[in-house]
């Protein structure tokens, strides 16, 4: 069969972040809860770092399902917010479409809680309408694997792909001699074992430069 590898594309990709909400939050069990968010936030500044349209959404957040959590409308003061008042789909809320579109890229990376729920719809409505959809897995949260493993594949046989952050920032950044340090620093950032190694590797640089 073959086989055509679209990668990320930095220019034309855009990122949803869906109901990442106090409340919401406290239901996510598929990753602990220091694990989720610093992959949440690492997502975050990759979409900085690359300087990627961000749109946000809330569901009901007036009820238990609570307001989105601070540090991401901190990260995007500017980028269109979206408090739905009711859909659950986020797709169903003109406003929010309306602003995706309105970003002009044709790929859309979405994360969410719950995975089955807050991102499954919207990918699967994305997916309709001709979008080119990656699913940030490690950025989504839900009940337990069970209901993680059924949303992944209901949205995959549909023809979203399945990535983590760390793939998603390496398929952006394409290449190392684009920047060094401030992907580095990024990486390392987030992920402890990357931050040894950052430093390992600096500290042979001094050493050869003795």
């Amino acid at each position: 069969m073959s086989f055509t590898y679209n990668r990320l594309n930095k220019d034309d990709v855009a990122l949803l972040m869906v109901d990442h909400q106090s409340g919401l939050l406290s239901l996510v069990r598929d990753f602990s809860p220091d694990d989720f968010k610093n992959n949440v936030l690492a997502l975050a500044d990759i979409a900085k770092f690359f300087e990627i349209p961000t749109v946000l959404t809330t569901s009901f957040e007036d009820g238990p399902n609570g307001p989105m959590v601070p540090e991401l409308k901190a990260m995007f003061p500017d980028a269109p917010y979206f408090a739905r008042p009711g859909q659950i789909n986020a797709w169903d809320n003109e406003e929010f479409v309306a602003a995706v579109k309105a970003t002009g890229k044709k790929q859309l990376l979405i994360a969410g809680v719950v995975t089955e729920v807050c991102v499954a719809f919207p990918v699967l409505s994305a997916l309709e309408e001709g979008y080119e959809v990656f699913v940030v897995t490690d950025a989504s949260g839900t009940f337990n694997q069970t209901t993680r493993d059924a949303a992944w594949d209901r949205m995959s046989q549909a023809g979203a792909q399945l990535m983590t952050w760390f793939g998603v920032g390496c398929e952006l950044h394409r290449d190392w001699r684009n920047d060094i340090e401030g992907f580095g620093g990024l990486l390392a950032g987030h992920l402890p074992a990357y931050a040894n190694l950052i430093q390992s590797y600096e500290q042979q640089s001094l050493a050869h430069k003795r």
